[in-house]
């Protein structure tokens, strides 16, 4: 039935009417007419909504269209080029088999047309062979489709969950299967090995952070253990440097990685961050003796309140700020001075675990104050490290080392482009070039010692 231009569906629905008769405890069937009733069984039925189809069917002409005209367009560059007879050496030759290729838009079915190519490359004596540059032979999702499925997975969308959860999206689940997504993940491990194996020589790290995070292993039993690096270019831009997988965090692993790095080409850091139970340091010494050292806070702060009843700890906590928050070394080294008399007596190992790393606690204080809250902890790593925790939380781990280790490093490469520059990065250059910084401030000429003006 059709009112004001509109197709309604006529329902047969049970209705009891005064006027006729009926019989006691019977309704008579009458014809009822619902607008909008179509809709709404569409709505609620799981099945593609008019809007969709008509995106679909939208996209499926112009595809048609665009792969017609890219054909004429071919044939009509050879129309002069004919065979002994008068006949054409390049003509339409029907149309290949429809296939579906999935699209932003959804699944949209394809039926490209075909061209009878008789032309011979009197070089090779092979035939030309028609490649359209709108839909390959090969095509069967669109580029934007193909990139956003492995980042998917890399976000904690399960191989098995992605027919369930796109293939209704997508009008299609076609090249959705657990095989085909596992598929695509592995050029991630290509990407890896290049990285691993760049030229490092014309790049310079002035700041360094590093720390080594544990991720399970679902068919090992030991974890794998990341060696990470991130370095501060001249520019000032955050960049990863390595990224390497052991079984620990030991001097020996650190010293292969940075040995390997030094190898490439890498000038060695003027400051370098981390936490003090690295094996890292023993290393740096090695292979970059001239590299400063920088413990990190957040680890330390960590270790202090340890060493604490948790009454002391609010206490502590204000007390450990008013250190490394201090305005300049010497009101830090003051506060340390008050940290040591009030909790000296009874926790001197947790004193301790302050005073004996001192210098490399308040090595920050010796580079601009616009960098010291980049340079007083490993934040970057750890901030880029938990969308990592959180994809091998949801997976329970990867199923290899080579997987966890490839899966690491896209995770932190997409991380790496939300990255901003530390403050005041035209201070970077400076640090590199030797610049004197005395309680964050630039000292223009450091050999001049200053007379006292005569009274």
């Amino acid at each position: 039935m059709t009112w004001r231009g509109r197709t309604l569906p006529v329902i047969l629905r049970l209705s009891s009417k005064t006027g006729a008769g009926t019989p006691v405890g019977r309704v008579r069937p009458v014809l009822t007419v619902v607008p909008g009733a179509a809709d709404a069984d569409d709505s609620h039925g799981g099945g593609s909504s008019l809007i969709d189809e008509l995106v679909r069917e939208g996209a499926r002409r112009m595809l048609a269209e665009a792969l017609q005209a890219e054909v004429d367009d071919y044939i009509a560059r050879f129309t002069a080029e004919r065979d002994e007879n008068g006949r054409r050496l390049v003509v339409r030759n029907g149309s290949h088999q429809a296939r579906e290729v999935l699209t932003s838009a959804g699944a949209v079915e394809v039926i490209a047309p075909r061209v009878n190519d008789r032309r011979v490359d009197p070089d090779t004596g092979q035939r030309a062979r028609f490649c359209s540059a709108i839909l390959p032979a090969w095509c069967r999702k669109t580029p934007k489709v193909t990139e956003v499925l492995p980042l998917l997975y890399l976000h904690g969308l399960s191989s098995g969950d992605f027919v369930p959860a796109l293939g209704q999206f997508l009008g299609s689940s076609a090249g959705l299967s657990a095989p085909v997504i596992t598929k695509l993940t592995e050029t991630w491990k290509a990407e890896q090995h290049a990285f691993s194996n760049r030229d490092l020589s014309g790049v310079d790290y002035v700041y360094l952070w590093v720390d080594g995070i544990h991720v399970n292993i679902r068919l090992e039993e030991h974890k794998l253990c990341l060696l990470v690096m991130i370095g501060v270019r001249a520019d000032g831009r955050k960049e990863l440097v390595a990224l390497s997988g052991g079984y620990r965090e030991s001097v020996e692993s650190w010293a292969d990685l940075l040995r390997d790095c030094a190898r490439r080409g890498m000038h060695a850091p003027v400051l370098a961050m981390g936490d003090g139970a690295l094996g890292f340091w023993g290393a740096l010494r090695e292979v970059f003796p001239t590299t400063r050292e920088q413990r990190c806070w957040f680890h330390k702060i960590g270790n202090v309140l340890g060493a604490l009843p948790k009454s002391a700890h609010p206490g502590a906590k204000k007390a450990l700020a008013e250190i490394w928050n201090a305005e300049d070394k010497q009101h830090a080294l003051d506060a340390v001075t008050s940290f040591t008399a009030v909790y000296g007596a009874k926790f001197g190992k947790a004193v301790a675990k302050i005073t004996d790393d001192l210098e490399v606690l308040l090595a920050f204080y010796d580079y601009p104050a616009e960098h010291w809250v980049h340079l007083r902890t490993t934040n970057p790593i750890e901030s880029t490290f938990a969308t990592v925790r959180h994809r091998t939380k949801i997976t329970r781990g990867p199923g290899s080392r080579a997987a966890g280790l490839a899966m690491a490093f896209k995770l932190i490469q997409a991380a790496q482009d939300r990255w901003r520059a530390v403050n005041a990065p035209h201070l970077v250059a400076l640090v590199r070039a030797g610049a004197v910084f005395v309680n964050g401030k630039l000292i223009e000429r450091p050999n001049e010692t200053h007379q006292p003006e005569a009274a």
